[in-house]
């Protein structure tokens, strides 16, 4: 499934942070957005989500086609790791968690509470979300925080074998992880903050400033 991204603009407190942004993403794909802290990553990301609306453009997908991983896990912190697989699992009308276990080496951890894991290996199980929800998109947020080069390497191959299937990833991040990608540089789209007015929104006030 193509993602197609048309002159948009997204906002962050009312205000554009990034505007005319054009590119498509197709099955087999993955695109690495870069730019520096604060410029709008985060933002675009949550906007092509649908967590957001944006300012201007269009983008053509899927709502059901995505699967977005946030900078937090998503974890029910009493159900052990086996049990949180299998929550994710039953809300996306998946079954099989064995691939996700063993993409991110989680056998030994299926008993095991998620509130009693390691910043790493609570990443480890909040990436493997993403093999249990059967989406072609994965739109990644700072993917490889809290991983060591050992799980970083887990997260590519699993990705690699992703788009391998006939997926795409679109994945701020500004770790080199090895992978056949194009960059997209979210810097020189970046919004002049005093050439709009602002457009205030209900979600922007809240979330202003929380995610970047």
């Amino acid at each position: 499934m193509d993602l197609f991204v048309e002159n948009l603009t997204v906002t962050r407190g009312g205000l554009p942070v990034l505007e005319g942004l054009e590119f498509t993403l197709r099955p087999g794909g993955i695109l690495i957005l870069r730019g520096p802290n604060g410029s709008g990553k985060t933002t675009l990301l949550r906007t092509l989500a649908g967590l957001q609306p944006p300012l201007e453009g269009s983008i053509s997908l899927e709502p059901e086609a995505i699967a977005y991983g946030a900078h937090a896990d998503g974890l029910k912190a009493t159900l052990s790791v086996e049990e949180n697989l299998h929550f994710w699992a039953s809300v996306y009308g998946t079954h099989d968690i064995a691939p996700a276990v063993e993409a991110f080496n989680l056998k030994g951890l299926l008993n095991r509470a998620s509130q009693n894991l390691s910043a790493g290996q609570k990443r480890r199980l909040g990436l493997a979300r993403l093999l249990v929800t059967g989406r072609p998109i994965w739109l990644l947020d700072e993917p490889t925080v809290s991983l060591d080069v050992a799980s970083v390497a887990l997260f590519a191959d699993a990705v690699r074998a992703h788009v391998a299937g006939g997926g795409s990833a679109l994945i701020a991040t500004h770790i080199d992880m090895g992978l056949e990608a194009g960059i997209f540089d979210v810097s020189p789209f970046r919004a002049d903050p005093n050439g709009a007015p602002k457009v205030a929104t209900a979600f922007d006030t809240d979330f202003e400033g929380a995610f970047e």
